[in-house]
């Protein structure tokens, strides 16, 4: 039985215990929060060093019994210092969440292994995964580059490869590469649509990248990606993070509406993957 988690974009204009109580409506057993920027100024979710918010987001699961899948986000760049982020390592143990999302950001690829292990150690009393996420525009381009950090680190028990669908089909990424990830590095994956670089006739700018990534992904069916092939490659158990952003249209729909055809969606397309999956 799959098991579903609504992601930070996808929900992004609620507070963490909002996203909570939605999941529970729309019948997610998860919810991703970002407690930290993915840039300086960038949105986030108020919580970290707010006790009264932490407090109603452990309610939030307490009645609810949704978890928090993941929390964002951890970037490894050259200056890396883990004392920064051990408020979000702590604010992730106490609301049990199962993985952090990591970007690789530092050129240094020896470097970037020694600060990856150094997460992955200090994460590790905390029942957490440390999942290195792929993307086309960062140091860690695509899953051979990850799996090469991780490999480097010395593959620590709680490392971890987050496999992103729009980031497969914009990256050097091919199937293969999906199916050479060892399975102990696989936590949950992450689902979307998109036009691919085919469709439009040339490659996309790093610019266009960014803006799909964080503003403008599709439905699963709606893009050109080949969501079937892909999650016929990842393992068939392996939870799903609905990552569906897109400004104009959640604004247009309401949140609970644009979380509701995220979701559904997302179900009907793995729902008809695994179908065709051999037993």
């Amino acid at each position: 039985m799959r098991s579903y988690s609504l992601a930070y974009l996808t929900t992004n204009t609620l507070t963490p215990p909002q996203a909570i109580c939605l999941a529970q409506q729309l019948g997610c057993s998860f919810t991703g929060l970002r407690l930290l920027p993915n840039a300086p100024g960038a949105p986030h979710q108020w919580l970290i060093g707010q006790p009264e918010v932490l407090r109603e987001t452990l309610a939030a699961q307490r009645d609810t019994g949704v978890g928090v899948f993941d929390l964002e986000i951890i970037r490894i760049a050259a200056g890396f210092d883990l004392r920064t982020y051990l408020p979000l390592l702590e604010a992730g143990a106490a609301l049990k969440a199962k993985a952090v999302l990591v970007a690789g950001d530092d050129p240094d690829n020896a470097r970037l292994s020694e600060n990856y292990a150094r997460l992955c150690q200090a994460m590790a009393p905390l029942g957490m995964t440390a999942d290195l996420e792929f993307m086309p525009w960062t140091c860690v381009p695509d899953v051979q580059s990850a799996l090469r950090i991780v490999n480097a680190a010395g593959c620590p028990a709680n490392a971890g490869i987050l496999v992103d669908a729009l980031h497969v089909a914009r990256s050097n990424t091919t199937l293969d590469d999906i199916r050479a990830i060892p399975r102990q590095l696989l936590h949950y994956a992450q689902i979307c649509d998109a036009p691919t670089s085919a469709q439009i006739g040339r490659p996309f700018t790093q610019e266009e990248m960014i803006h799909t990534a964080r503003c403008e992904r599709l439905l699963p069916g709606e893009g050109d990606i080949d969501l079937q092939a892909l999650f016929s490659a990842l393992p068939q158990d392996l939870p799903i993070s609905v990552e569906i952003p897109h400004q104009l249209r959640l604004a247009q729909a309401g949140q609970t509406e644009w979380a509701r055809q995220a979701l559904a969606s997302s179900r009907a397309l793995i729902e008809r993957c695994d179908a065709q999956l051999p037993a």
